[in-house]
Order: C-alpha cells, then structure tokens, then sequence
C-alpha cells in the first residue's frame, strides 16, 4: 500500500537537500518523476528517479523508498538500505534517520548500535528531531549499546523540545509507562498535552484517558477536559477514540431541569458508539458497545437514526481503517 505521508516525504526533500547543496539544484532534474511520482505512475517515476542515482542523493533517498515500500515493486529492504546510505553520505536528512534505521535492526549487515546512534544524531541535527528520539531509545533498551537511561531521556527530552510531536508522544509514553524509566505521570500529562495541542490524534487519546482518571497534576479527573480531547481525536478518525468518547457522555451529568441527556448527548453517544462498533474487533468492547446501544435506544426517538446513521457513515468514509 502506497504511504501518502512518505511520499510527501520524498517530494518535499529537494527543499532540505538544496538548502544543503550549493553547487547544483537536486530536485530540478528530477521534476518528472516527482510528477509522476505524485501521480502514483511508478513505471514512469523509477526509471525517472534511476536516471540520475548516480550524482543526485535525493534521486539515491526516493529510490530507497521505493524499495522499502514496495512502489510497483516487490520489497527489498537490503537494496533500500544501500540507497539510504547513499543518500546520507550526501547528508540527506531522513536518508540519515533511515539509514540509522538500518544498521539498528542489521538489514543486510551486522547491526551496529554506535553506528546507528551516530546517523540518528546526524539526522537529529539535520533537522529530524524525532531521530534523537530513535538514539534514545537504543540507550534505554541497552540491546546494542550499552544502557544510558539519563543519556536517552535527555535525547529524546531535546528532540521534544525541538518541537516534534512524535517525540513529545515518546517521552510522554515512557514516563507514563515507567517500565525503562522511572515513571512520572506528571511529565507523562504535560507532555502528552504539549502533543496534543499539537494535533497528534493518539497523544489526545492519551491526554483524555489520563483525565478521566486523574491521573497527573494532582490526581483529580477533569472529565470535561477528557471528552474534549478524546472528541477531537475521534472527529479526526483516531478508532481508538470512539468508545470512550462515547462512554464519557454517556456519564454526562443529567440536565438538572429534564433530569435527562441533552437531545445533543444522546446523539453523541449513538453516533459514536456506533463508529465504534464499524471499527472494533474486540469481544469485549464489542459486548460493551451493545449495552450502551441497547441503553441509548431506549430514549433516544426511533426517527433520529437515518440521519445519524448517515453521519456515521460520512465520517468513517473520510477516515477509512
């Protein structure tokens, strides 16, 4: 499956590798198959990108990814590593990170943990924080380096105050999870919020569970804050938001003067438990989302539910699994 995300990558790296390159401008003589490559036409984008693997290191990264993702092609993990290595011997940024990447996990070599540390600093300093992240976590684990849990922590701690919201997550999960590193759910919440504020769907998800339960900053839940970030993660198509979502408004307090949900509350709870069910294969959840329909259905009006029915579906349809 085509990778949007890492095709925008490999479009978007001329403007890094001409930032780095004075004598000649990389993407320009690969305009064609970057068009083509947009265009998702990976007979004309590779012969396109091969023509110039010889002195173009962006040409060298983009067909590094072709091979990792397999663009109209098989796999070959061995073969994308050499293009990466290519690249970042050019000093191409991400082509330092995958580069790490492969010496880390030894595809088609021995792995080498001080080398695959070197290139994620490498990459890190180029630009690609989340690569210090990558660094720490070799020191954290000690599988191929020798263990530095404060070296890491502070490597991943800089990379997410460089900004990057996979970093912030990153740290935030090793703290919460207190299994590498001493836990702290304070620092787990506060940078889980950095992240979220940052658009980063499962750093919200995250954020709100640890709301839910007054977990951090005090231990006192804040409910509302919670279903505010679980929503927001679930309106942008993050699955695992739709169940708590709906079971946060389900325990909504009752409008003191109905004694009742709000018609916008029960609506909530239907539509997403209702996603829910479209996106969870799990029996117990499952078991779960059939209490709470059945519970719903019997006070919400029968002549909601084509219409809720039908925004259900846009929205699954804009967020395919």
């Amino acid at each position: 499956m085509v990778r949007l995300p890492i095709l925008l990558v490999g479009l978007l790296l001329a403007a890094q590798v001409q930032a780095r390159t004075s004598m000649q401008d990389w993407s320009r003589d690969l305009e064609m198959g970057q068009k083509a490559l947009a265009a998702r036409d990976f007979a004309a984008a590779y012969p396109a990108y091969a023509a110039h693997a010889g002195t173009n290191p962006l040409a060298q990264f983009t067909l590094g990814l072709f091979e990792r993702e397999g663009w109209g092609r098989k796999t070959d993990p061995v073969a994308a590593c050499i293009w990466f290595e290519k690249a970042a011997q050019k000093q191409v940024p991400a082509a330092e990170q995958l580069f790490g990447d492969c010496l880390a996990h030894g595809i088609g070599r021995a792995v080498d943990g001080p080398a695959a540390v070197q290139w994620y600093r490498k990459a890190g300093a180029s630009g690609i924080a989340y690569a210090l992240c990558q660094a720490a976590e070799l020191y954290i684990s000690g599988k191929i380096v020798a263990r530095d849990v404060a070296q890491g922590l502070a490597l991943c701690t800089a990379a997410a105050q460089a900004d990057s919201p996979p970093a912030m997550l990153k740290l935030a999960d090793y703290y919460r999870e207190g299994i590498a590193v001493p836990q702290n759910l304070r620092l787990a919440r506060y940078w889980y919020d950095q992240a979220a504020q940052r658009h980063n769907h499962e750093s919200q998800f995250r954020l709100g569970l640890m709301l839910s339960e007054g977990e951090g900053e005090g231990g006192d839940a804040n409910l509302a804050q919670a279903r505010f970030w679980l929503e927001h993660a679930a309106m942008e198509g993050y699955a695992p938001a739709y169940l708590p979502t709906a079971i946060l408004y389900a325990n909504a307090a009752p409008d003191p003067y109905t004694g009742a949900l709000t018609p916008d509350e029960l609506a909530k709870i239907y539509m997403w438990n209702r996603a829910a069910r479209a996106r969870t294969p799990n029996s117990v959840q499952l078991a779960e989302i059939d209490r709470i329909e059945k519970l719903v259905l019997t006070v919400m009006p029968a002549q909601w539910q084509p219409d809720l029915d039908r925004r259900v579906a846009d929205h699954l349809a804009t967020y395919p699994q």
